[in-house]
């Protein structure tokens, strides 16, 4: 039996609600990439800047691994038990993570046990946040009216990038106003992850308040063996291959210009600290911005337009952009550089919530989105940041820039070969 229809308030109410969790939970996430520049000391011995960043990149790399396992287990729950109930879940497991990276102490101080208590809280923050993309992103698309189903979906992205604005701002704040480089580098890293476990509390009240969707409300009677299990998602492997096609590029091409570009513009351009949080922080949010208009452009004329748009510009400047960024001088030419990319990137992010949604029928869309996804950014994006280190340490930057033009290639053949998810959209069976 249906139940009754969603009120244009209560829909608003959702995407806010649903939205806010969301820029929390990535908040968490980026508050890691953002102040690795200051902490990565504290947890390693080696005196090698360059050493200590891998190491740190490393973790964090190591965090994704554990996307796929929480993909699997947030989607199912999800897809058995309500969209609700299952991003509560995942926002409380983040906040864990945030509190124990805050009150770990040093490697001075215990050792060994300081990088495995890191490691430790970045495997819950994976678990997290692995399990936390592919359920908001079928809340907000099933939370959306027909016609604005690509800009609502944006949101996502939105308030990722918010999440990743918000640990970049306080990083400004504490950089400029409150703390100098000494106190940040010994004990000031640890304030955004307390923020973050203090913010997880209100994102845990407004998840609790949200509106469950139609669409897993109408499906209450289909039988528990067809919910959210693996067995029933392999039955849909053209959905499955494309979620990892379309993936691939993209992801790579995100975590380079957002979370590792604050390095690359310290460790390779020779910006100050300073400056490239500050760069980070202007592209950002101007990215951020972008992402409902793309969305909106999506609803009029399609996803597979903007699809293309990103896999051809992507396969065509991606090496001529990052080869004048690593070799200018200027601070706002690198800022320019890094927007144009972002532009260009925008043809990915601001609709892939919403194309992966409409692949799968609703009773195992929660799991059809995260998990392939989440498997593609563990192995794609969760590393970008360490193999371009890794290059960078063997003399070899440039072959970075050629590893991602080479996915987003890869991607583009899947945008060439698919229908557009608009016009066969499995949300409309809902």
């Amino acid at each position: 039996m249906n139940s009754s229809p969603i009120t244009t308030a209560q829909r608003i109410k959702a995407i806010v609600g649903g939205s806010i969790g969301n820029l929390v939970e990535w908040y968490d996430w980026y508050a890691y990439a953002a102040f690795a520049i200051y902490f990565s000391h504290s947890f390693f011995p080696d005196s090698d800047l360059n050493a200590q960043l891998m190491n740190t990149a490393g973790i964090f790399a190591v965090g994704f691994l554990m996307r796929p396992i929480g993909g699997w287990i947030f989607g199912s729950i999800a897809d058995k038990i309500g969209r609700k109930k299952a991003m509560t879940l995942s926002v409380l497991l983040m906040s864990f993570g945030s509190l124990l990276i805050a009150l770990t102490p040093t490697y001075k101080t215990i050792g060994i046990l300081a990088p495995a208590l890191l490691l430790l809280a970045r495997l819950l923050q994976g678990l997290s946040v692995g399990g936390e993309y592919g359920v908001s992103a079928t809340y907000l698309s099933e939370m959306a009216s027909e016609n604005r189903r690509g800009f609502y979906s944006s949101f996502q992205y939105v308030t990722l990038i918010g999440g990743q604005l918000i640990a970049l701002g306080i990083q400004l704040i504490l950089q400029k106003l409150l703390l100098t480089e000494i106190q940040l580098e010994e004990w000031g890293w640890r304030i955004p992850f307390v923020i973050g476990a203090l913010l997880s509390v209100i994102a845990l009240y407004l998840r609790a308040n949200l509106h469950e969707t139609e669409a897993f409300e109408n499906k209450k009677e289909v039988s528990e063996k067809k919910k959210g299990t693996v067995t029933e998602l392999l039955k849909h492997p053209k959905a499955l291959l494309t979620v990892i096609g379309l993936t691939l590029g993209g992801t790579l091409a995100f975590y380079t210009y957002t979370t590792y570009m604050q390095k690359f513009l310290v460790n390779t351009v020779h910006l100050t600290k300073e400056q490239s949080t500050l760069i980070s922080f202007i592209s950002l949010f101007i990215f951020a911005c972008l992402q409902p208009v793309f969305g909106a452009l999506s609803d009029r004329i399609g996803r597979r337009p903007l699809l293309l748009g990103f896999g051809i510009l992507g396969t065509l400047f991606t090496v001529p952009l990052l080869t004048a960024l690593s070799t200018t001088t200027s601070m706002w030419t690198a800022f320019l550089l890094i927007m144009a990319a972002l532009i260009i990137v925008s043809g990915y992010t601001s609709i892939n919530a919403v194309v992966k949604a409409e692949l799968f029928p609703s009773e195992i869309r929660a799991l059809g989105v995260g998990l392939p996804y989440a498997l593609t950014v563990a192995i794609f994006g969760g590393t970008a940041e360490y193999i371009a280190l890794w290059f960078k340490k063997a003399g070899t930057e440039d072959y970075f820039y050629w590893y991602i033009t080479g996915c987003i290639l890869f991607s583009l053949i899947v945008y060439a070969g698919m229908k557009d998810t608009k016009e066969t959209s499995t949300l409309d069976r809902d």
